[in-house]
């Protein structure tokens, strides 16, 4: 490699978000969400990335868990950094890696561009403010400004037809509310439809779908304020109100977004019964298959087991809340 290249490592957590956040503002190119959303960073599924940018490169490269990824929209999120620097600036060469299923409903996105943003942003030299690597990780992906934090954080939707105000931003860091969390993998390998694809979809097709951003949009405040207060009951009720409500208004699109297999609803009966006898649990469920249990600090290993005896279930994970981006 040539004594000239610049190299910018950084590592990125997946997070799970409470308070769902599924559409776009529309009239808008800057991929700016329909709804303000919470999550959680988690602490252990996570991508590394390494990019590297050298005058001897002629075009972008990406590879992702060692294969050749020939994706528009990453060479375009590349180039819009590499425009933040001049017309003149180097190409870069990525490697990136997921210590986790990619595509399957575990966030790989969000802690693939956040994870990206740093790496980039270092590599050609840019020194951006907290608030700028937000707004640029959301070009990217939706959802990954919120892997930039530690703990729970919320991704604002902003008002602004700039979007500068389209950031995340920290709520409570994870040693405040050392939450753990269990995921039952229900599937393996890439989901049937993409999550741009199904939000997409949803927007223009679903009657549920403008309800859906009115109502969410509401409870945002409420979540927080439970987040804050720690009452886990309270953000237990919302967190999956907010999931089933943008299940229903995607299943509600024409042709409907299902993406839910046998082994998802047992896994949502189980930790329903699980709650109703007293285990500090509840569930969530993204634009997948996968269950995530969220659990208060101790219970993880009983929901663990009781996820485990689920037909269907091919795999539990473990993990707590986590520390945010960090460039390594």
């Amino acid at each position: 490699m040539s004594s000239n290249t610049q190299i910018g490592r950084a590592r990125a957590g997946a997070n799970i978000a409470l308070i769902k956040y599924w559409g776009k503002r529309s009239g808008s190119s800057l991929n700016l969400p329909a709804t303000s959303s919470l999550a959680v960073t988690l602490d252990d599924l996570q991508t590394t990335t390494e990019v590297s940018v050298c005058a001897d490169f002629s075009t972008h490269e990406v590879r992702l868990n060692d294969e050749v990824v020939d994706d528009p929209r990453l060479v375009a999120f590349l180039d819009h950094i590499r425009g933040l620097v001049g017309s003149d600036a180097p190409f870069a060469r990525v490697i990136s890696g997921n210590n986790f299923p990619t595509a399957a409903g575990l966030a790989s996105s969000a802690s693939g561009y956040a994870a990206l943003t740093l790496a980039a942003t270092q590599a050609y030299g840019l020194d951006l403010d907290a608030n700028a690597l937000s707004v640029l990780a959301r070009m990217g992906s939706g959802s990954a400004p919120r892997s930039l934090w530690s703990g729970f954080s919320i991704m604002h939707r902003g008002e602004r037809d700039d979007g500068l105000d389209a950031i995340a931003k920290p709520l409570l860091d994870a040693d405040s509310w050392p939450l753990e969390v269990v995921i039952a993998i229900t599937a393996h390998g890439p989901k049937s439809v993409s999550s741009r694809v199904g939000m997409n979809h949803t927007m223009a097709t679903s009657p549920y779908y403008s309800a859906w951003v009115e109502h969410n949009e509401a409870r945002l405040d409420d979540a927080a304020a439970a987040v804050l207060a720690k009452d886990f009951e309270k953000l237990a009720d919302l967190s999956e109100a907010s999931a089933l409500q943008m299940h229903a208004s995607a299943m509600a699109a024409e042709p409907g977004v299902l993406y839910w297999n046998s082994a998802t609803m047992a896994c949502l009966h189980a930790i329903r019964d699980a709650r109703a006898k007293g285990q500090g649990v509840f569930f969530t469920v993204d634009a997948g298959p996968q269950v995530k249990a969220i659990c208060l600090p101790g219970a993880s290993s009983q929901v663990a087991d009781a996820l485990r005896g689920v037909s269907g279930v091919l795999d539990v994970h473990c993990t707590q809340l986590g520390a945010g981006a960090e460039r390594l």
